[in-house]
Formats: C-alpha cells, structure tokens, sequence
C-alpha cells in the first residue's frame, strides 16, 4: 500500500539550514514541499537564489500565511529565534505537526529561553508539551510529538559524545569540558564582518567564552542524562572551513579502568543508523561526514589513565540541523527515519 505524500512548508527558506533542508526533501520518497516562505524573497524562484536545486525545486518563496501554511501536514521553521513560537499555536491548533530549527521550544524553561535570547516566550503551554529532538534520547516521544525542538549544532556533537558516560554514571558531572570547533556556515547565510574570507581565513578563533547560548541547552540535556547537575566548561571556536563541528571532550573516571569504554559506547549505539563509533584508537574529522546525518565518535583515555577523551564530529547544517529536523520528521510520522537520509559523505 503506498503511503499519502505528506505536505510540507519551509518557513523562513533563504538560510543555509532551509537551502538544506530542501535539498534533503526534494529527493524524500513520501515528502512534498508545498510551501516556502521569505518575505524578502518573495517571488524569486528557490532554484535562481539557490542554483544546485535547479532542477530540482521550482517552489517560489512567498510571503509567510499562517492559513496556507495550516494546510500543510507539517511546517518545518528554519528562521531566526522568536518567529515560530509567534506561529505555532495556530498551526497546532490546525493538526500541523512543528519542528523548529530555532531555540523557541529546546528549553523546559520558559525563563531559561528569556535569559539567554531576551524574549518573553509568546506560548508557554505549547513550549510546555514540546518535545526536544534528540533522537538518540528522546525517540519515543518524538513519535507522538506535535511540536519538536530541533536540537542546536553544538549540543548535538557535545551530547552524543557525553550521552554513554552520564547514562552509566562512570565520570565526575562536576569537571566537563567541551571544547568545540565550528565551521564558518554555522553563522548563517546574513553577511556579517566576522563572517567574511579575508577576516576568517587563515585564522582560529575562541568566541562567546563567557557565555554561549548554547551552553544552557547543553547543560539541560546533559543533567537529563545524569539524572543530577552538571558542570560544564564549554568554549567554542571559529575555524576556516564551511561545514562541520570537532568537539573535543573532556571528563574524570570515578574508577580508571573499572569499564570497558569502547565497548560501552558501541553498545550504546549499535542500534543508532546516524552515530558512528569508530574502531579504539581512531579519529574521526569532519570531512569524513561532510554532507551527511552521522554523528562520528571516538573515545579515548589520556595517559594519565583518568581523563576520558570522546571526539565527536558532525555536519552542523545536517545532523546538527536540517537532517536532523528531517530525523524527527521521520520519526514524527511513522516512517523509516533514515528517509531521505541515507547517502554516502561529501569528498573532498
């Protein structure tokens, strides 16, 4: 029995997380785009702003309408924090599943999300029922969810390469240190000073030391994982390359040598389609999963015997946004989650 096509719209298609996310659906079997939205592109063809979908996408952008977008199965936000929570109560209220790409529903706290974005959350009842999108940690309910949280591209790498140490309670929760590394693409697609070649290239960089956004959505996930608080250290960096975050993370063995840690990790994921946990001794870069879902894993212990060290590398514009959202949506409407999925990295 063939399967409905599922109708979808793409809010806010103009950023390299909503080009991805196109690229991704045009070639899904059971999904089909119906909608795309800018309203500052309004009228343009999505193949003239964005050539490599010729052929492939002939959608024009048009203005965001919330009455058209409620005749969609499911709307996809790929839009900057603050536009989808103004929207989804309508959509929901329609029976229009929600994955949001942007902060609006990844916290429990509604005062948390005030702190570190300055807005007053527009809908707390629906951001009370969301569901974060972590697959790995939160399959069951992504099935059921009417509204997912799209996790952010850090939390995503940083999670998945703490998850199999907190679940099995091997490591000190009070010394975590991330230290991660972004491409240039996780910026977005808005020209900006820092973001240009000649300030980039050649060139690495610590940013938001102080105080990163995504920090409280790491720490949030990882104290779920841990079943008690955390403390984490978490600094991010620029590096000059497109795609793809490198996050090198560091804890404390309560027992050196108590657990077999590779076997603890591949056992972990050895149902996951999108984690990869390489053989012991091996590490994994980001062009080795450029273009793809996979999340790609190796865990090491220092010499000192005490420190584990897990290298955990995506693609932030898939699995740490759009193949991820994709994810959900799979799981969101009872099909095979690697739809749409399932394609071999990008080399060189």
């Amino acid at each position: 029995m063939l399967r409905a096509v599922i109708k979808v719209g793409i809010v806010g298609g103009t950023g390299y997380t909503g080009a991805e996310l196109l690229r991704i659906l045009v070639r899904h079997p059971h999904a089909q785009v119906v909608m795309l939205t800018s309203r500052q592109e309004a009228g343009r063809r999505a193949d003239q702003l964005f050539p490599q979908l010729r052929g492939h996408c002939a959608l024009a952008f048009e203005p965001p309408d919330v009455t058209r977008l409620c005749a969609c199965d499911a709307v996809f936000f790929a839009t900057p924090h603050g536009t989808a929570m103004q929207m989804a109560p309508a959509l929901v209220d329609a029976g229009v599943r929600v994955i949001d790409l942007s902060a609006d529903f990844r916290f429990a706290d509604p005062a948390v999300f005030k702190r570190w974005y300055g807005l007053d959350h527009a809908c707390p009842q629906l951001l009370a029922e969301a569901v974060y999108g972590l697959p790995e940690v939160n399959r069951a309910r992504i099935r059921t969810a009417r509204v997912v949280g799209n996790p952010g591209c850090y939390p995503t790498a940083v999670q998945l390469g703490y998850l199999p140490l907190l679940e099995a309670g091997l490591v000190d929760c009070d010394t975590l240190i991330a230290d991660c590394k972004s491409g240039v693409s996780g910026a977005g697609r808005e020209a900006k000073l820092g973001s240009m070649f000649s300030e980039v290239a050649d060139s690495l960089k610590a940013y938001g030391v102080g105080g990163h956004r995504h920090w409280p959505e790491i720490v949030q996930g990882l104290t779920r994982m841990a079943g008690s608080a955390i403390g984490l250290s978490f600094v991010p960096h620029l590096v000059p390359m497109v795609r793809g975050i490198h996050a090198t993370l560091y804890a404390r063995l309560h027992r050196p040598g108590a657990a077999d840690l590779q076997a603890l990790f591949e056992r972990r994921y050895a149902s996951e389609p999108f984690v990869d946990v390489l053989a012991s001794g091996d590490h994994p870069e980001t062009r080795g999963v450029r273009g793809s879902n996979v999340c790609r894993i190796a865990v090491h212990v220092a010499p000192d015997g005490r420190t584990v060290i897990v290298l955990s590398v995506i693609d932030n514009l898939v699995k740490g946004a759009s193949g991820q959202a994709v994810q959900n949506f799979n799981l969101m409407f009872g099909l095979d989650e690697t739809l749409g999925l399932v394609s071999p990295p990008l080399s060189p």
